[in-house]
């Protein structure tokens, strides 16, 4: 059972390498990497891929990690108490199953997507590790232990946007997705457009990256950005002509809201082609 992407995936050596070597291992892989560069895509792909079902635990600011266990729903026992409900006497009827319990008990093995572990609280990641770890937890309302039948395959995502626990990491295989290169790029653009015309992609790239170099800018574009990008520029015939043409006379890239995505960055752009004109 070995991952090296699919036909809409392509997967670098060095990730490949780190998706087979956590599976060997039986450890989560932590992706972190640039939003845009497919992490979340790379669990759904993985999943398709080794033909397993896909449970995804999208993780908010408010998430707790007991929610991704279970849930005991206290509210609705109460009201059901008081209309008399025969179900209230058996108190599993108001547990609500998690992401967890949900891969921990599926028949077979699954890939289990924890995505965007960053945005929780701090204690969010210690307080799965002992769940992640030894693949069990235990229901104190109905005095349980659910353990896993089957060790699902564990991929957690983070955007970097705060500090992961020691603890949690030692627990982890670790991979970063760089962001991809021209020739990795131009890979990924086939992918997703193999009928394109070879000229648009290399205007459309060198632009791309170009943009991306600038210093100061706010919100760098990804590679799902790009992708929107060339979809808007194959669609509208006149924005192709302009970015054909080269036209350096133009503020910033047609159709630059799939590229730009606030005014400061907008500005920036705006004043560097002014700057390039008066040197031109």
């Amino acid at each position: 059972m070995k991952f090296t992407g699919t036909d809409k995936y392509v997967a670098t050596g060095d990730l490949q390498m780190a998706v087979n070597a956590a599976i060997h291992l039986q450890r989560p892989l932590l992706i972190k990497g640039e939003p845009g560069t497919g992490k979340t895509l790379l669990a759904e792909e993985l999943a398709g891929a080794l033909n397993l079902p896909l449970i995804q635990w999208h993780i908010k600011s408010t998430t707790k990690a007991q929610q991704g266990l279970y849930e005991y729903d206290a509210v609705s026992r109460l009201r059901d108490s008081q209309l008399g409900d025969d179900k209230v006497h058996d108190i599993s009827n108001y547990i609500v199953k998690g992401k967890l319990w949900e891969a921990f008990t599926a028949e077979g093995q699954c890939v289990l997507l924890i995505d965007e572990i960053d945005k929780a609280d701090i204690e969010f990641p210690n307080d799965l590790l002992l769940e992640l770890d030894k693949m069990e937890f235990y229901v104190y309302e109905t005095k349980e232990r659910v353990v896993a039948k089957t060790r699902p395959i564990v991929i957690i995502t983070s955007n970097n946007e705060k500090e992961l626990p020691d603890a949690f990491l030692r627990r982890c295989f670790f991979h970063y997705i760089n962001f991809p290169d021209a020739e990795t790029m131009q890979s990924i653009v086939d992918v997703h457009f193999p009928q394109i015309k070879k000229e648009l992609v290399k205007d459309a790239l060198e632009i791309f990256f170009d943009v991306r170099k600038v210093p100061g800018l706010k919100k760098k574009p990804s590679t799902s950005e790009l992708i929107d990008w060339l979809k808007l520029l194959m669609a509208d015939e006149l924005s192709r002509k302009v970015l054909l043409e080269h036209d350096n006379s133009q503020a910033i890239p047609p159709l630059y809201g799939a590229l730009v995505k606030n005014e400061q960055d907008v500005h920036l752009l705006q004043r560097l082609a002014f700057m390039t004109r008066r040197r031109g």
